[in-house]
């Protein structure tokens, strides 16, 4: 069966499960739309929640950065897995104990204002859409090339089967779904990673593979892979390759924004106990580990099968390029993407794959006729062109593009419904129509969704930058604005409304702005996006830090000189902390 074929198959049975899914847990009552009723079992809330955030950006692109970046990937692992040690630890048994449908409401009670209610409103609005637009980019990578159909048309399907499990089955639905989803894309990631270790190294296990020898007696896998890619002028895989205040940026602000995502908090809002919400982190940890601990191995492997398949020889030789002609197939499949473009600059009929960057490189490349870089890889196509480099079957290939859909479909659903639910609930049952019933409630939320996947739909077209890299400014996003909040919130009786609606307003606007200047979104970037223009050398993936460090500063400046919170709000502040009761979320 022809690859195209297989994976209609294979994509539209998962497809058939997640609808099935979600007829089955229809949410029937607003308690069930936005919290699944609050009693999700802590380890099916751990699968759901590993699901819910291992986005595109994990499942596509994370695996692809490492594969460029080597060591300077590592910040996204760090950062994102360091991430829920504090989300367990600090936010989610008391958030879940406070007991509340969402994160605007409880800023908003906890600063006894509708308006930092309204403005975290504003913040999740900002920081959702962000994401969702990297997740829609990745849906429309897939279908573009496993199911050879336009991007657009990708992301109508990809839109359609959301809206199906969203607006129909609310967090109920949702949750269940992405237990499915996780299951789907685990086994989508670990497959063909197993295959590929085997095949380059004789050891199963990717995890031991990224530290084995070659099969072929070449040596180890990274010390070859160093040898590789420094004969073509790029850095050794190895070596860093940013300055350590950006590092640190980039990690502290992934991990303080994976505490501060609305999404994720909201997911430790659907179960029983307090103490059922430190357990679902701790599982969420272990079904994330296992694709987290493979990433690394994925990068390094792909990185080195890609560059092996170009470079068949010596650098400078006749033939130590791959002849255009003779290039594979996957590698014409993927130029139709336009992800993937070959330019013959020299006119030698050779794809010259060296760096464009490396001007003592560049020198002696041209004395060999080179004319500059004439492959250019998205980032986002590694892990997904990883089984077909690799020659391995169709039905691994099939798997991956479902995998794919999986991990995007998954978080996009979450974050649509926190959209959804903050539009419906906090807004307007919270503000402009207070006494909504239930009813018109539950309409209003699946309307907001409705529309909601219609604006993702059209980000997913026009994404401002490859998927991790969206979803890092998301990540810097929820950092500066909503984490400091709620942790205040939860830790601080003397920050009042005044001070966290400063706070948040500052932090937002000062990284919304930072990364608009040096990256653009609907705009023409007003700077370089180059270390030497950056503030601090932080680049705008990092930016966040700065933004949370503003945010607290100006919280607990402003604090200081108007009136203290009022002695009931201090109270609660108290009690949050306490380790008895469980709390119930219910409406207001």
């Amino acid at each position: 069966m022809d690859l195209k074929t297989l994976t209609y198959i294979v994509v539209g049975l998962t497809f058939v499960l997640y609808i099935g899914i979600a007829m089955w847990t229809r949410a029937s009552s607003t308690g069930e739309f936005y919290v699944a009723g609050g009693g999700v079992h802590p380890v099916v809330n751990g699968m759901a929640t590993g699901a819910d955030w291992m986005s595109a950006a994990s499942f596509i692109s994370m695996a692809g950065l490492i594969a460029f970046l080597g060591y300077g990937g590592s910040v996204y692992l760090m950062g994102w897995t360091g991430g829920y040690v504090l989300l367990a630890m600090l936010l989610a048994p008391y958030l879940r104990k406070y007991g509340k449908f969402t994160v605007p409401e409880f800023i908003g009670d906890r600063y006894y204002s509708k308006a930092a209610r309204m403005v975290a409103v504003v913040c999740l609005i900002f920081i959702s859409f962000t994401y969702v637009a990297g997740q829609m980019r990745g849906v429309g990578i897939v279908f573009s090339r496993f199911l050879e159909v336009e991007i657009v048309t990708g992301l109508m399907v990809g839109m359609g089967i959301v809206f199906i499990y969203a607006v129909l089955g609310g967090m109920k639905g949702i949750t269940y779904t992405q237990v499915a989803q996780y299951v789907v894309l685990i086994t989508a990631y670990t497959i063909p990673a197993v295959f590929i270790s085997f095949q380059l190294t004789g050891n199963p296990l990717p995890q031991m593979a990224f530290g084995s020898t070659l099969s072929d007696g070449s040596g180890f896998m990274l010390d070859r892979l160093n040898q590789v890619v420094t004969d073509l002028g790029f850095a050794a895989y190895t070596a860093g390759n940013k300055s350590t205040i950006d590092i640190f940026a980039i990690t502290f602000a992934l991990m303080v924004g994976t505490a501060g995502l609305p999404h994720v908090i909201v997911r430790f809002f659907t179960v029983p106990k307090v103490r059922d919400a430190r357990s679902s982190a701790g599982w969420a940890l272990v079904f994330i580990a296992l694709l987290y601990t493979v990433a690394p191995a994925v990068g390094a492997m792909a990185r080195l099968n890609l560059t092996t398949t170009v470079q068949t020889g010596a650098v400078g030789s006749p033939e130590g390029n791959l002849s255009a002609e003779q290039r594979p197939e996957w590698m014409k499949r993927w130029e139709q993407t336009g992800l993937l473009k070959f330019t013959d600059k020299n006119g030698d009929g050779r794809i010259q794959y060296y760096n464009d960057g490396n001007k003592a490189f560049a020198e002696k490349a041209a004395s060999f006729g080179w004319k500059g870089n004439e492959l250019k890889v998205d980032n986002d196509i590694m892990v997904l062109a990883n089984p077909e480099i690799a020659g391995l079957p169709n039905w691994v290939i099939a798997l991956v593009a479902a995998g794919g859909i999986a991990a995007a479909l998954s978080t996009a659903a979450g974050l649509l419904l926190v959209i959804s639910s903050s539009i419906s609930h906090d807004l307007l049952k919270g503000a402009i129509m207070p006494d909504i019933s239930e009813k018109n409630e539950l309409m209003a939320g699946r309307i907001a969704a409705a529309v909601a996947i219609g604006i993702a739909g059209y980000l997913g077209y026009n994404p401002p930058g490859f998927v991790a890299q969206v979803v890092a400014f998301a990540f810097g996003l929820a950092a500066s604005s909503l984490f400091p909040v709620i942790l205040m919130g939860i830790f601080s009786k003397t920050v009042n409304r005044e001070g966290a609606i400063a706070g948040m307003l500052t932090g937002l606007f000062f990284t919304f702005g930072y990364i608009l200047y040096f990256k653009g979104i609907f705009i023409t970037p007003m700077a370089p996006n180059t270390p030497e223009h950056w503030l601090f050398g932080i680049s705008p993936e990092g930016i966040g830090t700065v933004g949370m460090l503003l945010n607290f500063a100006v919280a607990f400046g402003v604090s200081k000189v108007t009136a203290a919170p009022p002695e009931h709000i201090q109270h609660m502040v108290e009690d949050i902390r306490l380790p008895a009761g469980a709390g119930t979320a219910q409406s207001h």
